[in-house]
């Protein structure tokens, strides 16, 4: 192991992982003593134990906030979906795993398919801040966007405001549509949300390390076994 990606990876001696606990993909539990369980953690803890080094969990409750602590000493690595915004400041790897992002619509909804939402008029329920919420707000040019600050908040905005069209990660919105009879899921998908490791762009070597360790993390079945390991439904190894 290259002393550098240890040093800029692990500077206090512990591989500190930012974990966004609201993705309940890569999220499933947590242990006795509180620390996250799934994918995401795992992930973690096999870098940590290539550097030698032990781990620390740093939960956050939304992605934004974890993301905005990017160079302020919180976390080494952040594991959440790469965005163009976030990579401003984050060195992301490319994606280990992939989740499908669509939109849920009423009863009697006019709107037939992906491509009839991004039209004047109609108002789409969203959460603030996630993947998918930021790919709508780089790409939607003629619906209007109605943010919300929790994945259960959006259900209850889409709800009580009687708005045309709740987005969201997919099998997010298979559990949502059993609540809403005669509600049904767009085919297809607007975006897939791509989960990667970053780290903060002043780390060069360890952005580096990074990229590797995903590449191999895909071509060895460690991702795919993972995502076996805690029994995760729509959740993809991505290519």
């Amino acid at each position: 192991m290259d002393p550098q990606v240890v040093k800029e990876l692990a500077p206090r001696g512990v591989l500190r992982a930012g974990i966004n606990l609201s993705n309940f993909l890569l999220v499933t539990g947590k242990t006795e003593a509180g620390d996250p369980v799934g994918v995401a953690p795992d992930m973690a803890a096999e870098i940590a134990r290539r550097l030698g080094v032990g781990v620390s969990y740093v939960p956050f409750a939304q992605p934004g906030p974890l993301s905005d602590k990017v160079d302020t000493d919180t976390w080494d690595i952040g594991l959440i979906g790469a965005e163009p915004q976030r990579a401003q400041k984050i060195a992301f790897s490319t994606a280990y795993c992939e989740i499908q992002s669509t939109y849920l619509v009423p009863p009697g909804s006019r709107l037939n398919s992906i491509a009839d939402v991004d039209k004047p008029g109609v108002k789409i329920a969203c959460t603030a801040r996630t993947a998918y919420g930021l790919w709508l707000e780089n790409n939607i040019k003629h619906a209007t966007l109605v943010w919300t600050e929790s994945l259960d908040n959006s259900f209850d905005k889409f709800v009580t405001d009687k708005l045309d069209a709740l987005a969201g990660l997919k099998p997010k919105l298979i559990s949502e549509v059993k609540k809403m009879p005669g509600a049904i899921i767009l085919d297809g998908q607007f975006s897939s949300v791509q989960q990667a490791i970053g780290t903060s762009r002043k780390n060069p070597a360890a952005a580096a390390f990074l990229q590797t360790f995903v590449d191999e993390a895909k071509s060895s079945g460690l991702v795919a076994k993972l995502i076996a390991k805690h029994k995760v439904v729509g959740l993809s190894v991505a290519p």
